[in-house]
């Protein structure tokens, strides 16, 4: 983009001799001349110039209340003021307003080409500063959606460094502040696609993230609104939710709402909460907070039927369908031996089998929803039953885990390694080998003992300090290199993960 330069001196004959001097040591400029400081106020309105030349002593208004004028409206104008009074009041004033360099009249052609040369050139680093910044930002705005859902996937499912988490949170633009909830969305087979309807219905409201699609379920993390009900604001959202999703079609939407709690520590809890409270999505109304959800012992068991529940919800995850099983039986005992009417301990069963589909949609693993075909005639013939239904849904995690598994650790690796200097996430890795974000995280647990960001991290702090080797680039260049957007975070990712920080390492490196 062309330079433009404002000559601005009531001396027709010294705006000329600037204009011949810049032409000649400049000559890609785009120069222009006011014969006076009112002009020079109206001309920067419409010639738009980067530098202006600025005689002090003019008629009517003088050069330094021309200055004083423009430099307020248009900040980033720079002035190089050209006078022939070499006074300290007007170079105080001068420098008061911000005036980049002074030069007197008369001075010799290489000296004001020096002067102007200098501002020209703080023009060109500070245009080239402004476009990579606004390329850095551009990329971070494009990979702010991937951020948004490696957060809830991390907090929802993984463990992951605070250094980290900070930096996530800090990227997307909020902190939490007071409450938080989290809502599990069940979206019906075929409505996939109305996955980005649901995130614009939750970026419309302002108040949350979301996560990424595993099978049919999609969570949310909700924030508080002040002045407003917990139940009021995620009684609205969720009906908005489904409203927007599909207008007119609500069949098989469904959305369960976990409990409130304080900050992210209790965020998983609430998502446990929110999956339970969606086991039924047959129910008239469309959403239902885990409050309302009458499971077997839940709202009389407190803390203990918590860790229950949390015990169950593992166990599916990790695969332990003996346990499972077992959890269930137990479950069976327990009403018999309490005398429950036999259907209403058909329906907890099948409550407690719709949580296990859940789960297993969550992993990416599509089940067929648990049915029983007809209505248990005792307790021995219910759990024969409620037996095979789980024996089908463990076979299909078997099957799924038969196809998957072998190996997958190990090309995940590679990819990793291969594509470390990316905008790297759990949800852009699951759709390369088409597995669920919470899988993924399953198998780095379960067979690294690592989080997958660890690993990632890994991989980009020894390509860092491979690249130090190269004294040519600097410590930005090789934090954009290896895929983080923030040096600031780099350096505090690199102190943490070597004990000292990358410049420390360098001058090491480099003195050996």
């Amino acid at each position: 983009m062309t330079i433009k330069v404002l000559i601005v001196d009531d001396e027709q004959v010294e705006r000329e001799g600037l204009h011949a001097m810049l032409r000649k040591g400049f000559p890609g400029l785009n120069i222009a001349e006011a014969k006076n400081g009112r002009i020079a106020v109206e001309m920067a309105a419409e010639f738009e110039p980067d530098l202006i030349l600025m005689d002090i002593k003019m008629p009517g208004m003088s050069g330094l209340e021309a200055v004083e004028r423009i430099g307020a409206k248009y900040p980033g104008i720079k002035f190089i003021m050209v006078t022939a009074y070499d006074t300290f009041d007007y170079a105080r004033k001068a420098i008061k307003l911000g005036v980049r360099d002074y030069v007197l009249k008369p001075s010799k052609a290489g000296e004001i080409t020096a002067t102007v040369g200098r501002v020209l050139r703080q023009i060109e680093e500070e245009r080239q500063s402004a476009e990579t910044s606004r390329r850095q930002l551009d990329t971070l705005q494009k990979a702010l959606p991937l951020v948004e859902t490696d957060v809830v996937t991390q907090l929802l499912f993984d463990h992951v460094h605070e250094v980290h988490l900070d930096e996530l949170i800090g990227l997307l633009g909020i902190r939490p502040a007071s409450g938080m909830f989290v809502m599990v969305v069940l979206l019906p087979h075929g409505a996939e696609s109305s996955y980005s309807a649901v995130k614009d219905k939750v970026r419309q409201a302002g108040t949350g993230w979301v996560g990424a699609l595993y099978g049919r379920q999609l969570p949310i993390i909700v924030f508080r609104e002040t002045g407003r009900s917990f139940r009021s604001q995620a009684a609205a959202l969720a009906g908005g939710i489904v409203a927007a999703a599909r207008p007119g079609a609500l069949p098989g939407w469904f959305v369960g709402i976990g409990n409130e709690c304080a900050s992210l520590d209790g965020i998983r809890q609430s998502y446990q909460e929110a999956l339970i409270a969606s086991m039924d999505p047959t129910l008239p109304v469309k959403y239902r907070f885990y409050a309302d959800t009458p499971v077997p012992g839940a709202r009389q068991g407190g803390a203990l039927a918590k860790q229950r529940e949390k015990r169950f919800l593992d166990r599916i995850r990790l695969g332990q369908w003996e346990q499972v099983r077992a959890d269930m039986m137990e479950l069976l005992q327990h009403d018999e031996s309490e005398g429950t009417d036999l259907l209403q301990a058909q329906q907890r069963a099948l409550e407690q089998l719709w949580i296990v589909a859940r789960v297993m949609e969550e992993m990416g693993i599509e089940t067929s929803t648990p049915v029983f075909s007809f209505q248990a005639r005792d307790y021995r013939q219910l759990r024969a039953e409620s037996g095979q239904l789980l024996d089908r849904i463990a076979r299909q995690h078997k099957e799924h885990q038969a196809r998957h598994e072998p190996g997958a650790i190990q090309r995940i690796k590679q990819y990793i390694l291969e594509h470390s200097h990316k905008d790297m996430t759990l949800e852009s890795i699951g759709a390369a080998f088409d597995l669920s974000p919470f899988y993924i995280s399953k198998l780095f647990k379960e067979q690294l003992g690592v989080n997958y960001i660890d690993f990632l991290t890994e991989c980009r702090i020894d390509k860092a300090k491979k690249l130090m080797a190269d004294p040519q680039l600097s410590l930005k260049e090789i934090a954009y290199g290896i895929g983080y957007h923030d040096p600031n975070y780099f350096s505090k990712v690199f102190k943490k993960t070597c004990g000292v920080s990358p410049t420390e390492y360098r001058k090491a490196l480099l003195g050996r």
